[in-house]
């Protein structure tokens, strides 16, 4: 029998369910573009698949040119 030391119950252990918000895809998209956040941390961020959250980068770097030198 293994032993749990962090005494978490795996079997009910489930994700929260995020709401898509503007302000949460904008932190999102800023935060990739500063690298800041990974793909996969900025979509459940936003509550979205990898798939939607690249779309939606992209779609953010066509308007938001970069701003360094």
């Amino acid at each position: 029998m293994e032993m749990n030391l962090y005494k978490i119950d795996y079997k009910t252990l489930k994700d929260i369910l995020i709401k898509t918000t503007p302000e949460n895809v904008k932190e999102a998209n800023e935060a990739l573009f500063r690298a800041k956040m990974t793909l996969p941390a900025a979509a459940k961020h936003c509550g979205m698949t990898q798939k939607e959250m690249k779309m939606t980068f992209l779609e953010y770097l066509k308007y938001n040119k970069p701003d360094y030198v």
